[in-house]
């Protein structure tokens, strides 16, 4: 069997040098080669008996003679030009059937269903898993453009690159899985970082571009209509701050003033009538400065979401608090999605003209409550130094001393 896998190969390296095109760049007598050697890497690794691993060999050395004639079903021709060799060589008929079916499960289309299928497979496919894979991808991309007649650009090969080795490609052996596979995820890795900088991103950014230049101006009267509102409620909520400023000085000075005159005499028994006045005042300046502050405390809601989420549109990536969150490559491409589409602008500007109200609406409610406190307790406490005053005639002003 030694004497017929070196005919064999001496078979396909004349097969080649005589009939296969020489636009074929990768799939030649060297990748013939590539894959026996592969091939006799696995038989050693996955313990095969020695006549099975002959033929594996032999198999390997014709998987892809039917290049002569071109790719297109190359496999059946590969698997025809092995049985006629093998017949010739005086090879019963059972190994001619296993030698086919071997080379058969090459196909992708094919699931291998045997070990020995499996094996013949992986090798094969060991180029994904092989450091070299760089440079044997791009003999694969020159050899599909000098049959196609199609320059490719390398964008869109690695795209192929990429959805093949993550979608359509897998190791069978064990050994495959053990040793190559993590070759194959640095590989993988490699072909990302690739996509990230080459012309089809490029092309994706001049068309985002090229979408926004072509976006009919908005009518004048719906961004009236925004600028005005948008506008009007920002000076509403200045107005807001200032009126619970003013209350906060208000009160701050209530209480600087009875912290550093009244309650030092209070100490004085002749002074008690005034304790109960004057801690009304206080506790009603505390409570409208509490409430003065929650009217112009910031009031940031915060939302759990994902960059998809942002993708699909369910984030108002106008409103600060949620932007703040995103990269800045995912914020420019969330705005030029935004600025591309009138409807989700619109939309948006919509939204966040909404919740803008909504906290006019909470900066409001709280300092009317702070203005009717205000008011009340300034009443109360009036009527408390009142009530004060006339129950303690003995002492104070009212003191006929």
């Amino acid at each position: 069997m030694k004497d017929l896998i070196q005919k064999a190969e001496q078979y396909v390296f004349d097969l080649f040098k005589d009939k296969l095109n020489s636009n074929y760049t990768y799939h030649n007598f060297l990748h013939a080669q590539f894959v026996v050697s592969k091939i006799k890497e696995l038989i050693e690794a996955e313990k095969t008996n020695e006549e099975e691993s002959d033929l594996l060999v032999i198999a390997a050395w014709f998987h892809d003679a039917g290049y002569i004639d071109g790719a297109e079903g190359h496999e059946i021709r590969s698997a025809e030009i092995a049985g006629e060799f093998l017949t010739k060589n005086g090879v019963g008929a059972d190994q001619i059937e296993k030698v086919k079916q071997y080379i058969l499960a090459t196909h992708l289309a094919n699931q291998p269903q045997t070990k020995n299928e499996m094996i013949i497979r992986d090798a094969d496919c060991a180029h994904v898993g092989d450091a070299a894979f760089e440079q044997l991808s791009a003999l694969l991309k020159n050899e599909v453009e000098l049959t196609t007649g199609k320059e490719i650009k390398d964008s869109e090969w690695n795209l192929r690159n990429y959805e093949f080795l993550l979608n359509v490609h897998r190791f069978y052996t064990d050994y495959a899985q053990l040793k190559w596979q993590p070759v194959k995820l640095k590989n993988v890795l490699k072909v990302r970082e690739q996509i990230d900088n080459l012309d089809e991103i490029k092309e994706k950014e001049r068309l985002k571009k090229s979408k926004i230049e072509k976006l009919d101006k908005p009518d004048r009267g719906i961004d009236t209509l925004f600028r005005v509102t948008i506008n009007n409620h920002t000076r509403l909520s200045e107005i807001a701050d200032s009126k619970a400023n003013i209350l906060l000085s208000v009160n701050a000075i209530i209480i600087s003033i009875a912290l550093s005159t009244l309650l030092p005499k209070l100490g004085s028994p002749k002074n008690e009538y005034l304790i109960m006045p004057t801690l009304t005042m206080l506790f009603v300046s505390v409570i409208c400065i509490i409430f003065a502050i929650m009217a112009t405390k910031p009031n940031v809601t915060r939302m759990d979401f994902t960059t998809e989420d942002v993708r699909k549109r369910k984030i108002n990536i106008l409103f600060f608090g949620n932007f703040n969150r995103l990269s800045l490559p995912d914020y420019e491409d969330a705005m030029e999605d935004l600025m591309s589409d009138r409807k989700y602008l619109y939309g948006s500007l919509s939204r966040d003209l909404y919740y803008l109200g909504k906290v006019l609406e909470r900066k409001y409610k709280l300092l009317r409550i702070t203005y009717v406190m205000f008011m009340i307790g300034t009443i109360l406490t009036v009527i408390a130094f009142i009530w004060a005053f006339s129950e303690n005639t003995d002492y104070g002003w009212l003191s006929p001393d």
